[in-house]
């Protein structure tokens, strides 16, 4: 079923997230630990766990920004797909407002129907207008013609089986000079280098105050649920789905950003 929300409404008092909680899913010995869900403890941390898990979060949003200066005028519509709680098409609303771009559509799609109840709170809190939030698997839903698609560390979750499918879908749904852009955790080809890149990825959790115990307890929960793909791998991928004009624009370690033009 798909739960449609459109979100009009001004800042308003009810329904407002609370602010952001800490991280603390895993800081406790799990007797069984269970495949990872984008459930309702995700959803409430979710904010904080991006931020201290995923590296250059914030300057990847960044990215997204200045590309949109290139290939979004007004009457544009944005999809996000696998938009979790709404942060990059918040920042994409607030960039267009004060560009004075008018009538851009943003539609956040994600299967979890916490994170799209968090997703159009947050909206809601931030005074968002005409933006919607979808409840649907990505691969099933019916994308119109839009002139950007954002995919921010969701196809590494996706049956790989399905995932050339997808991105051919995202493809055919560009207007020409319309571009896709996807991050995603990547895999080594080399298996002396990828150890050395995750060793790397483990050091910048501890950094950010993930324990042994967390960082291990969480590789468990993700193990078989998040498969990353090696850059070569994604840019054929790119390639094979229509987008002769691709590249990776970004890399940290095992964490990378790929543009492709229509």
């Amino acid at each position: 079923m798909t739960v449609k929300i459109k979100i009009k409404s001004k800042k308003t008092k009810s329904n407002i997230i609370k602010n952001n909680s800490c991280d603390k899913l895993f800081s406790k010995r799990q007797l069984e630990i269970k495949k990872f869900q984008f459930n309702t403890e995700v959803a409430e941390v979710f904010d904080d766990m991006v931020l201290r898990s995923v590296p250059f979060y914030n300057e990847v949003h960044r990215i997204v920004l200045d590309l949109l200066k290139y290939h979004l005028k007004s009457e544009g519509r944005i999809y996000d797909l696998g938009c979790s709680t709404g942060t990059t098409l918040l920042n994409i609303f607030n960039w267009t407002k004060k560009n004075n771009l008018k009538n851009i559509k943003l539609v956040g799609i994600d299967n979890s129907q916490a994170m799209i109840k968090r997703c159009t709170a947050k909206w809601q809190k931030e005074g968002i207008q005409g933006a919607i939030a979808l409840c649907h698997d990505i691969d099933q839903v019916k994308l119109e013609k839009c002139d950007v698609i954002i995919m921010n560390y969701t196809l590494q979750f996706m049956a790989q089986t399905k995932r050339l499918k997808l991105v051919k879908k995202i493809y055919q749904s560009l207007r020409p000079g319309g571009i896709f852009i996807l991050s995603e955790k990547l895999k080594s080809s080399n298996e002396v280098i990828d150890q050395e890149l995750i060793n790397l990825y483990y050091d910048f959790k501890r950094r950010n105050g993930y324990s042994e115990l967390e960082i291990f307890q969480k590789r468990e929960a993700l193990d078989k649920f998040l498969i990353p793909w090696p850059s070569e791998k994604q840019m054929k991928l790119l390639k094979s789905a229509g987008f002769q004009k691709s590249e990776m624009i970004f890399r940290w370690y095992n964490f990378g950003t790929f543009l492709g033009i229509k």
